[in-house]
């Protein structure tokens, strides 16, 4: 048979015609052949398009349509909030490691003060230490 796509108003059609030969007592592969589909296509028509009016069939394949195109969006949305994850994670990261180099850098700035201060300086707060600010911008006294 030749293989080619039926509208769902065509499909209905062919199902309406199909009840008035199956009312005349033909069997189903009879009817499959005068409607010039297999018994497979017209047994998933009838579970698909059963008892529906064009109308109804073609809200149906609106409503498929529309589902797509959201699902589609929908997976869109999900790879983008799974790449803002990823990136909010390298900037946590990143902030990790500013804190992490902010607090050795404090810690140098203590033990090199503390040096001086056994050295007989003044800790750093004269002419012998440059003072450093910290990640607020202060300088620690």
């Amino acid at each position: 048979m030749k293989r080619r796509r039926h509208t769902p108003e065509q499909v209905i059609r062919k199902l309406r015609e199909a009840d008035k030969l199956l009312g005349e007592g033909k069997p189903v592969p009879e009817v499959a052949r005068a409607l010039e589909v297999s018994e497979n296509t017209y047994h998933r028509w009838r579970n698909q398009f059963g008892g529906m009016k064009a109308d109804d069939a073609k809200r149906l394949k609106e409503l498929e349509r529309e589902n797509a195109r959201l699902k589609r969006i929908v997976a869109d949305q999900v790879l983008e909030v799974q790449a803002i994850k990823e990136v909010a994670k390298g900037r946590m990261l990143l902030l990790c490691q500013l804190e992490a180099a902010d607090r050795r850098v404090a810690v140098d700035r203590d033990a090199a003060r503390a040096a001086c201060l056994s050295a007989g300086g003044d800790g750093g707060r004269g002419v012998g230490l440059e003072q450093v600010p910290d990640a607020a911008g202060e300088v620690a006294l």
